[in-house]
Parts: C-alpha cells; sequence; structure tokens
C-alpha cells in the first residue's frame, strides 16, 4: 500500500514537472513570438506628416479604415515610381476586403505639383505623403494609411509565408518560367515573374493588375492561416526588410483581434479607362463616369 502511494507521489511529481517544463517551452515560444514582431514592426514602422490631419480610426469599435498599398522598385540612387498601386478598404461589419488596383498610367491630378501627370510619378516626385494626397483626390476617400514594399523583396515574403497557391487565367511563360493554366503553386521568384508579366495579357496592365491582387490575397491568406505560425521568424525577417508602413504595434494587434475575418472576404475590383496620347505621351484616362462608379462603391465600403 505505502509503495503504491510512493509510486503516485513519484507519478504526480514527474506529470508536474513535465507540465512545468511544456508551460516554460510555450511561454519561450510565446516570447520568442513577440520579441520577433516587435523587432520587425519597429523596423517596418515609418511614420509621415501630411497636411491634412488624419481622421481618427478607432480599431477597438471596428471602424472602417483604408489602406494605400505601393509596390515600389526602388534603385541605388534613385526614389524609384510605384508601379503597383493598390487602394484597400477594410471594413469588418461587413465582413470584406476590397482592393482596387490603379493603373500606373492613370492621368489625375498630382496633389502638392500643380500638374497632371501619370499617377505613379506622385511617389517619384514626392514620395509616399504625395502618393497617398494624390490617390485620395483619385477616389475621393480618405486615406488612413499606407504600406510600402519593395517588390524586389516581395519574393522573399511570399517564400517565408511558404509559397501561395493562385488560380491562373490562361498559360504563359515568363523568362526562364512556365505557368499552366488553373490553379497553381508559386514560390517568391514564381510570383514576382507571375506578377511583372504584361506583352503576353491580352488584358495589358489591367491583366498585370489582376494577377497583382491574385498574389496579395494569396499572401494574406497563407499569413493568416495557423500553419504560418512556425514559420513567423522567416515572415517577420521578410516583413521588417521589405516593408514600411505607419500603422504602429498596437493598431496591429487590434486589427489582428477586430477585423482577421474580413481577410476571408476579399473583393477584387477594377477601374478602366482610354487610353491617349498627350505630347506624344501615353496616358490611361479614366471617364468622370467611371470614376464616380468607384468613388461611390469605395465610400459605401468605408461607411461615408
Amino acid at each position: 500500500m505505502r509503495s503504491e502511494r510512493k509510486k503516485k507521489r513519484t507519478w504526480l511529481r514527474v506529470t508536474g514537472i513535465i507540465l512545468l517544463l511544456f508551460i516554460v517551452a510555450i511561454g519561450a515560444y510565446v516570447f520568442s513570438i513577440y520579441r520577433s514582431l516587435t523587432s520587425a514592426v519597429d523596423t517596418m514602422h515609418e511614420p509621415i506628416v501630411r497636411e491634412r490631419e488624419p481622421r481618427p480610426i478607432t480599431f477597438r469599435e471596428a471602424e472602417p479604415f483604408s489602406v494605400l498599398m505601393l509596390g515600389v522598385d526602388e534603385r541605388e540612387g534613385d526614389k524609384g515610381r510605384s508601379d503597383t498601386i493598390v487602394a484597400i478598404t477594410v471594413n469588418p461589419n461587413k465582413n470584406s476586403i476590397k482592393m482596387l488596383s490603379i493603373p500606373r498610367d492613370t492621368r489625375t491630378e498630382i496633389i502638392g505639383r500643380g500638374i497632371e501627370d501619370k499617377i505613379n510619378h506622385a511617389y517619384a516626385f514626392g514620395g509616399v505623403e504625395m502618393s497617398m494626397d494624390s490617390v485620395e483626390n483619385f477616389l475621393d476617400i480618405p486615406i488612413d494609411y499606407y504600406l510600402k514594399v519593395n517588390m524586389d523583396g516581395f519574393k522573399d515574403i511570399v517564400d517565408a509565408v511558404g509559397g501561395i497557391t493562385i488560380n491562373n487565367a490562361f498559360e504563359f511563360s515568363e523568362g526562364n518560367k512556365h505557368f499552366a493554366k488553373g490553379k497553381i503553386d508559386l514560390n517568391g521568384e514564381e510570383a514576382l515573374s507571375f506578377v511583372r508579366m504584361r506583352k503576353q495579357d491580352p488584358e495589358g496592365d489591367f491583366g498585370r493588375q489582376t494577377r497583382q491582387r491574385q498574389v496579395i490575397a494569396g499572401v494574406i491568406d497563407k499569413g493568416i492561416s495557423f500553419g504560418s505560425l512556425t514559420r513567423f521568424d522567416d515572415i517577420f525577417k521578410a516583413l521588417g526588410g521589405n516593408v514600411k508602413t505607419n500603422i504602429t504595434f498596437d493598431e496591429m494587434v487590434e486589427i489582428q483581434g477586430k477585423y482577421r475575418s474580413a481577410a476571408s472576404n476579399i473583393e477584387q475590383m477594377k477601374i478602366e479607362g482610354n487610353g491617349i496620347f498627350i505630347n506624344r505621351i501615353w496616358y490611361l484616362q479614366v471617364p468622370a463616369e467611371e470614376k464616380q462608379r468607384v468613388q461611390t462603391e469605395l465610400k459605401e465600403h468605408l461607411g461615408l
């Protein structure tokens, strides 16, 4: 009887030690995630100063907000141009995200420059601030935040989440990479080639924008999955090295808590226009009624 009680106490001690070690291991893992995340966010965070006062967004109350995503090819000694311009609106009450790709050749007023030019020139003239101001004016909605992605490093982000799966509309090759029609898996290098192809696309730049949105949606979908937790260190490192944003760490935490479900419903929007030459330079001119249509849809989604 005494022997059985001794065995029981021994077993309870062993179980307690195992449980304690498990709790310590979980705590160390969570701390490691937190440390990597805060380090990455510190590197990513880049506040900006704009003439317009930012409108207050209360994430705890799940208010809709907007983000301007700029994909920039930055080269040494050259600020570069934003060849990828995506306006994103998030509405957790409608449980959806809308993504609008703005063609880089779109002719519009460049706010702060006093001229009409291609919208992607705003970044070259005045960086993120002028891009936000010009897109805000073009779409007639407030642009609350920005996300600037170094497109050369975008492949690192795709690799960090373990690659993505997209549905390719038609078969094509770009460089030494071949893309079959239908559902395909892409690593980082392949994703970069996939979004950069233009000449073989019957829709030209519009087709390229569709592929950009597909890849972005694929990264978002993979990034919020449970499996991505095992790759958190690679993900945070890739983000920290290739992304800049004015969203703070605390805001990211609140967005994750209140807006996560919206990421499961990403609606892709398209804006159309007509090609015109002005002084021998090609522009995309968006008709007033088309611009109004897009503005109305985005305003409604933001609850304005």
